[in-house]
């Protein structure tokens, strides 16, 4: 009760983007829309507060954290601007990543006896992939657009095991945040580069094959992109 009670608030903003997105679309002279394609890197922090929930390994039901890799990240994005108010716009976003998680050492903790115990992970693949709906502000000059944006964001993450056949999936909603830089090139071309931070957290089930357990993850990218201006 209080999980569902707690995605009240990000599925009523995400609603309200969307909503502004549609009246943005039914103006659309007096908006000024674009499309744009985005790529880059990802720096994961760690999966960290990691509960497991798994028959075949209580009591433990704590871990350490998981190291994860770096990778390289793609998208693309469309927005909208009002004429009337030149410094607000909606966006909304999808791009996919993959911080597959390290070959490392792992700690269990059994919390209610006290003890722990020690186990190798031999690395596993995830694969993040992220739709967002964000509320941008910038500063609307005629060649330079600094901005920052905000926004629930959809993840849809999977993970999955080279030496088993097993996969994990889940879809939860986080946070999606983004401080950029645009430059126009000309009238309807412009370049940005844009620091983009990502919170949620996964809840992976239980499989015959693979541990249950759920995690924080955490995000930056480093994102460089190319736009089209309507």
């Amino acid at each position: 009760m209080t999980r569902r009670k707690s995605l009240q608030g990000p599925l009523i903003l995400g609603s309200l983007i969307f909503a502004g997105c549609l009246t943005l679309m039914q103006t659309q002279a007096y908006a000024e829309a674009y499309i744009a394609g985005q790529f880059g890197v990802t720096i994961p922090g760690s999966l960290s507060n990691i509960d497991v929930h798994d028959a075949i390994l209580a009591p433990f039901d704590k871990s350490s954290d998981l190291d994860l890799q770096n990778s390289f990240m793609y998208g693309a994005k469309v927005g909208y601007y009002s004429h009337t108010v030149r410094w607000f716009g909606v966006e909304a976003e999808v791009f996919n990543t993959t911080p597959h998680i390290k070959q490392q050492s792992q700690t269990l903790t059994a919390t209610s006896l006290g003890v722990s115990a020690t186990d190798t992970v031999s690395g596993e693949y995830l694969r993040v992939t992220t739709v967002a709906a964000n509320l941008v502000f910038r500063y609307p000059g005629k060649r330079f657009q600094p901005y920052v944006g905000i926004g629930p964001g959809l993840f849809f993450v999977k993970l999955s095991d080279a030496t088993v056949s097993d996969t994990q999936s889940d879809t939860a909603i986080g946070l999606n945040t983004q401080l950029g830089l645009r430059y126009f090139m000309t009238r309807h071309v412009a370049l940005f580069g844009e620091y983009k931070f990502n919170y949620a957290r996964f809840n992976f089930p239980e499989t015959f094959n693979l541990l249950g357990f759920s995690g924080t993850y955490t995000a930056n990218s480093f994102v460089f992109g190319i736009g089209y201006h309507f």
